[in-house]
Parts: C-alpha cells; sequence; structure tokens
C-alpha cells in the first residue's frame, strides 16, 4: 500500500484525514466572482452562512485536512462502509469483467449524504450556531443533514423540492423523526418562494429554488447558519471518505479499477468516490477511466455551458464556474431527485475541462432496468441516483462480454432505494416517461446567465 494511503487510515481502518484533491490538479479551479462586482469573493462574503472552519476549507489548498476526532466517533457507527464484489450480478451478466460496489446505504440516513453532514453539524456547533437550514431533493442530504443536528443539538429546516416531496412521502417522515421541519419548495415562507409561486403555482421545484430558499431564511437571522449537500469543494472533501476506503479494500483484494463510474448531480458522490483514485492516476500509479454518469432529462456535463453562474435560483449566491443549464432551469420531475440540480460542482467542472474524467448521460428507464438487474442478482434495491452508475458499469461489463476483456470496473452505491419503492413500482408497471433536453430547451434555459466579461 502506498505511503500516502497509510497515513489516512487509521487501525480500525477509518480514514483520519480527508483528501483535497485541489493540491494535485495541474491547474487551481476559477475562483467565485461577486455578482455584482465580477472580483473573485473572500471568505467574508461566505460568513453569513457557513461558519469559518468550512469556508476554510472550502479555500483550503493543503492536501489533507484532519478529520475531528468527535467526527470520527460519528462515523463509527456505519464506517468503513463495505466494498462488495457483485459475482451475482457477474454471472447474470455472463461478463468476465470483475465489478465492485462501494455501498454507502449502511448509514443511518441510508446514503452517502451523512459523510458531510456529520461534520457540517459539528463544525456549526463549534461555533455557536443553533439552528441549519438547507434543501433537499429526493430527500438523502435532508435526511443525513437532521439526523447530524439531532446528534449535536442544532434545530434544522428542510425546504425539500415540491416533485420529491410529493413523491416520497417517507423521506419526510424521517427527516421529522429526527426532529427537522420540512417544507415543500416553492413555499409561501419565502419572497423567493412566493415569487416561483406567483408565476407558477404549480412548479414542481427545483433544487435551485429550494437553495434560494433555504439561503433567504439563513441570511435573515445572524444566528442561523445554511449547509450544503453538494457541489461546494468542502462538501466533496468530507466526501474522500468512500473513495479512501475504497482505495485500501481494493488493495485488499488484489485488484485496481480499470473503469470506475459514479452517479453525478451537484457531484459529492461521484467526487468522493473518485477524486483518491485520480490522486493516484495523477501520480502515475493506475490509470483508470472516470466517468460521471447524469440523467438525460438534467445533463449539466454532456449539453450545459462552462460558464459562471447562480448556485440558486433567485440570485441570491455567489456566481460559480461551472458546467451549468441555467440557474433558471427547472428540470422534469424525474424519480432520481438527487439529480435534478442545474449545475455540476465547480470542482468536478474544472476536472472535466482539464479532460481528466469523461461523461455520459442516461434516460430514466435504462436506469431503473439497471437497478431491478441488480436487485434480482444482489438483493440490494437501489436509490434512483445510483442506477444511473449501474447502468453504465452494466453497459461496460456487457461490452466486456463481447470483447473477452477482463477489466475490472469500481462504482459506489450511494445510496438504498427502500424508500422509493413507488418509483420501482412506476417503472414496473410502465409508467415512467424519459425526458429527453432538446438543444432548444437548453438554449432557453441558459438565456439568462450572468454576464462576467
Amino acid at each position: 500500500m502506498d505511503d500516502t494511503v497509510k497515513y489516512l487510515l487509521s487501525e480500525d481502518k477509518l480514514p483520519t484525514h480527508w483528501y483535497n484533491v485541489v493540491a494535485d490538479l495541474p491547474s487551481p479551479p476559477p475562483p467565485p466572482l461577486h455578482p455584482a462586482t465580477h472580483e473573485p469573493v473572500g471568505p467574508e462574503a461566505l460568513a453569513p452562512l457557513f461558519p469559518m472552519a468550512l469556508i476554510a476549507q472550502e479555500v483550503t489548498s493543503e492536501r489533507y485536512v484532519e478529520i475531528p476526532e468527535a467526527v470520527r466517533d460519528v462515523y463509527r457507527l456505519w464506517r468503513p462502509s463495505p466494498l462488495y464484489r457483485a459475482r451475482r450480478l457477474e454471472k447474470a451478466l455472463d461478463t468476465p469483467a470483475h465489478i465492485y460496489y462501494k455501498y454507502e446505504g449502511v448509514s443511518p440516513a441510508g446514503s452517502h449524504k451523512p459523510n458531510t453532514a456529520v461534520p457540517q453539524a459539528y463544525y456549526n456547533a463549534q461555533e455557536g450556531v443553533t439552528k441549519l437550514t438547507t434543501e433537499t431533493g429526493a430527500g438523502q442530504w435532508g435526511s443525513a443533514l437532521s439526523f447530524a443536528c439531532s446528534l449535536f443539538g442544532i434545530e434544522c429546516e428542510v425546504w425539500q423540492v415540491r416533485a420529491s416531496y410529493d413523491q416520497k412521502p417517507y423521506r419526510r417522515m424521517m427527516m421529522e423523526t429526527f426532529g427537522a421541519s420540512v417544507h415543500p419548495s416553492p413555499s409561501d415562507l419565502t419572497a423567493s418562494g412566493r415569487a416561483v409561486l406567483a408565476e407558477h403555482p404549480d412548479s414542481p421545484g427545483s433544487l435551485g429554488i429550494a437553495i434560494s430558499e433555504a439561503v433567504e431564511m439563513a441570511a435573515a437571522d445572524p444566528a442561523v447558519r445554511y449547509a450544503l449537500g453538494s457541489v461546494l469543494n468542502h462538501v466533496l472533501l468530507h466526501q474522500t471518505v468512500i473513495g479512501q476506503e475504497a482505495l485500501a479494500q481494493m488493495e485488499m483484494a488484489g485488484e485496481t479499477p480499470d473503469v470506475i463510474v459514479g452517479c453525478t448531480g451537484g457531484g459529492s458522490n461521484f467526487g468522493g468516490l473518485v477524486f483518491p483514485f485520480l490522486r493516484e492516476k495523477l501520480a502515475g500509479r493506475m490509470n483508470p477511466v472516470i466517468r460521471a454518469v447524469e440523467p438525460a432529462s438534467c445533463p449539466s456535463l454532456t449539453k450545459g455551458r462552462y460558464a459562471y453562474d447562480f448556485g440558486d435560483t433567485a440570485g441570491l449566491t455567489p456566481l460559480l464556474k461551472m458546467h451549468t443549464l441555467g440557474h433558471e432551469f427547472v428540470p422534469d420531475p424525474i424519480h432520481a431527485g438527487g439529480l435534478r440540480y442545474h449545475g455540476m460542482s465547480p470542482l468536478i467542472s474544472h476536472i472535466y475541462e482539464l479532460g481528466l474524467i469523461e461523461a455520459v448521460a442516461k434516460p430514466q428507464s435504462e436506469c431503473f432496468a439497471a437497478g431491478v438487474r441488480f436487485a434480482r442478482a444482489e438483493g440490494i434495491i437501489p436509490a434512483p441516483e445510483p442506477t444511473h452508475a449501474l447502468a453504465a458499469a452494466i453497459e461496460e461489463a456487457l461490452a466486456c462480454k463481447q470483447t473477452g476483456e477482463t477489466k475490472v470496473i469500481l462504482t459506489a452505491l450511494c445510496g438504498h432505494g427502500q424508500l422509493d419503492l413507488p418509483s420501482y413500482g412506476r417503472y414496473l408497471a410502465g409508467d415512467l416517461v424519459d425526458h429527453q433536453l432538446s438543444d432548444e430547451a437548453v438554449a432557453a434555459a441558459m438565456a439568462n446567465l450572468p454576464v462576467t466579461s
């Protein structure tokens, strides 16, 4: 095992540090800009929303950031998460490929999201914050932050995208069980929500709208802070516990991945899995193909523009350089609610522009077919989001069947789908519709991108 990997794992196999990929990139990502002056923003611009410890992590160029012992103590409830070889799926596909999946569904919230929710709640509690606001799509992030806030005595208020609020009532019940208050977004509780409802009373909502509502509420009260479940650097930093564990586990299995695939919405699950492997690739110790998989109805990497844009619909955030479909874009109400975001993580967007990763888009019917195939072979029903990665992994494995190659394929099963069964019910009944985003729709959605030069 490489010394850098040894450095990051303790005797109980838990990572001791998060890994910051920025330190090893050929060039740093472009900075956030002030929406009025278009000048790079400093830490003070983020202070109304985030505690200083997280702001420091957002802008750090250090390669490793130590994980506080209080956070590691909570991680021990489910980490290290298991890495499985999908032997029964391999047999069902009749492929020579070796398929591995890192299973994050063992966490208390059933997804990878607590990996960042716990440190975010911890750092806010350390600075005396008593309440956090946030948005959530499918509900995995809202569930994770509700869980984390309950551990550190912080109140949690969640705006859940309306489409998912209606489709996934058990996610709301989980959040409320952990002590959070939950509102459908757009709501009449905020100016940004009321503005959307005035123009579109039946709006299905979007993550951009929900972010606007949560940010608006946090910015109005100095005792309240905001927490984000994806996109930003510090969130992806926290998720690297996934890839660090997977590196060590793959070595224990005596295998090196040839292809790594992960689903991408905002980018936290994908970055968490692949960044430690990208470090090894950049150092010349391995050379996997790294593939991001996004929904065809919300394809920010494959159809979006690399440009400065707001992270929310109302334009309350700094401008971020990212692959975007436009901050006013409202995706179709697909069942992979966690992937319905108009933009991609600035860090992943930058890495994509550097040519270090590739991206594909998949329609939801192909993804649910892959989820059913996986469930019937491996016995785990995946959340709709990771079925996108499974679809790409199965596609790769079937290609190996044709060529006879014995490729090693690694993916992250970032959550279970036990609270997403109505979505599977619609698929099994033949009621799902594939939404393809036309070039005309993309152009219309990006018509109001901010002009920064």
